[in-house]
């Protein structure tokens, strides 16, 4: 699966595409007051793409099993200091609506936090290239 981000900006315009393979999806987030850059930023993005991942996954593994979900509440935060420095102290928590039985659910969230990608792309730690 081949995965990508780009974004065009220019003042008072912001074109933003994420794509999975041949699929494309444009995205709109909307240009600081400024008119210069994006109005949410990049740590904001990061903690999206870690609740996004994980409720995905929560219903990907659940459909696995047979278990019927309703709803998936993800908050996820963390602390970014000073420019330059890495983030730190990343959490979350979920919450998996479903009528199974409450030790079910807690299995599925504790399985799914193993295995969801962009956690463990980030708990593994990455090399990110500049190329061009």
């Amino acid at each position: 699966m081949k995965i990508s981000a780009s974004i065009k900006s220019a003042f008072n315009h912001q074109e933003t595409v994420v794509q999975t393979n041949e699929s494309a999806t444009t995205m709109q987030i909307s240009t600081k007051s400024s008119g210069f850059g994006s109005s949410i930023n990049g740590g904001e993005l990061l903690l999206l793409s870690l609740a996004t991942c994980f409720c995905n996954d929560i219903y990907r593994e659940a459909g696995k099993r047979n278990i019927a979900v309703s709803g998936v509440e993800v908050l996820v935060t963390g602390e970014f200091g000073a420019e330059g420095e890495p983030g730190s102290n990343f959490t979350y928590k979920a919450n998996v609506i479903s009528e199974a039985p409450p030790a079910e659910i807690e299995e599925l969230i504790r399985y799914t936090d193993q295995i969801a990608e962009v956690h463990n792309t980030l708990r593994k730690g990455l090399s990110i290239t500049l190329t061009t």
